[in-house]
């Protein structure tokens, strides 16, 4: 449990680090990613980044546990 923790923690450094590269790559802008406004409120739905990550996630995590 310890050692995930501070993996979680790492990770989220690193990617802390690296978000003002991750912004001007357009992850968060893409086509698929929803923005609905209204007059009072916005609602923002990243599903094209999400999948994008998860993919990217998953093929990470395969490929250290092999």
């Amino acid at each position: 449990m310890q050692k995930t923790l501070i993996l979680i923690g790492v990770v989220l450094v690193l990617v802390g680090l690296a978000w003002p590269a991750i912004r001007r790559s357009g992850l968060g802008r893409l086509p698929g990613d929803f923005v609905f406004s209204g007059e009072h409120f916005s609602f923002y739905f990243p599903l094209t980044t999400s999948i994008l990550v998860s993919l990217a996630l998953t093929l990470l995590f395969w490929l250290f546990n092999r």
